[in-house]
């Protein structure tokens, strides 16, 4: 069956105001996101209804995800630290990373089984000298360990539904990555899922026909592809605000 392309007519604004929106994720009927400028996470319905769920929220980086019992993971990626939000709104460690690397922990993405997967660049962004970087699982019991490593500016990583593929976004080598999930979350068969041909991909989403939307900043668009690295549509945009994008079903959006 061809896959269908969603109804994009038009891209409309949500919300104004923001300082830095980044890591959006579609949630319990609404779009979270990090508001990284002001130190805040965010809530907002498809109305503009708006919501501040965390201030101070973390050390920049700070992504989010979900583990399956509705708890809030949040990334505090100077500090080396993956905290968890009770379903009380207390913050505490789940996670302790400084042990793994010294550079700051970038993107967050949670699997079926509870097992969170955590990139750190390897460099002193912007201004450090090129290194590549790796991937750490934090499994539900906070214990973690690097399962990857020689990724070029890890971004953001989605997994499929059945818990079998993780995708990364390589935003400089201008691609997007897949390995193959075990078990006990440790990852191997590394790939190139999509060529991207000069595209920078920063966050991503997979859709319902497991399409893949990235976030292009330098080209200031948002495009959806196919693993082999058919383009379906592009969605372009007036700034260079592409950072990230979060689907909900096949609604997506970028911020």
């Amino acid at each position: 069956m061809p896959l269908k392309e969603p109804s994009v007519p038009n891209v409309q604004i949500l919300m104004t105001g923001l300082m830095l929106g980044e890591s959006p994720r579609w949630h319990e009927d609404r779009l979270w996101f990090s508001d990284w400028g002001a130190q805040e996470l965010v809530a907002v319905d498809l109305t503009g209804k708006r919501e501040v769920m965390v201030r101070r929220v973390a050390t920049l980086p700070s992504c989010i995800d979900w583990l399956p019992d509705g708890r809030l993971l949040i990334v505090s990626g100077r500090n080396g630290l993956l905290l968890r939000r009770e379903l009380d709104r207390s913050l505490v460690t789940h996670a302790d990373l400084t042990r793994l690397s010294d550079h700051a922990w970038n993107e967050i993405v949670v699997d079926g089984r509870g097992n969170a997967y955590i990139n750190n660049i390897g460099f002193d962004f912007p201004d450090g000298e090129f290194a590549t970087g790796i991937i750490a699982l934090v499994t539900p019991d906070g214990s973690a360990r690097q399962v990857a490593d020689g990724v070029a500016f890890p971004n953001g990583m989605v997994v499929t539904p059945d818990n079998a593929t993780l995708i990364l976004a390589e935003s400089y080598g201008k691609r997007l990555t897949a390995f193959d999930i075990a078990a006990d979350g440790s990852l191997s068969n590394r790939r190139v899922w999509a060529d991207l041909d000069g595209g920078y991909p920063d966050g991503i989403c997979l859709d319902v026909e497991n399409a893949v939307w990235y976030g292009d900043v330098p080209n200031k668009r948002c495009v959806r592809v196919l693993e082999g690295g058919e383009v379906l549509q592009t969605i372009d945009l007036t700034a260079a605000a592409s950072l990230a994008c979060s689907g909900a079903w096949t609604t997506e959006h970028c911020s």
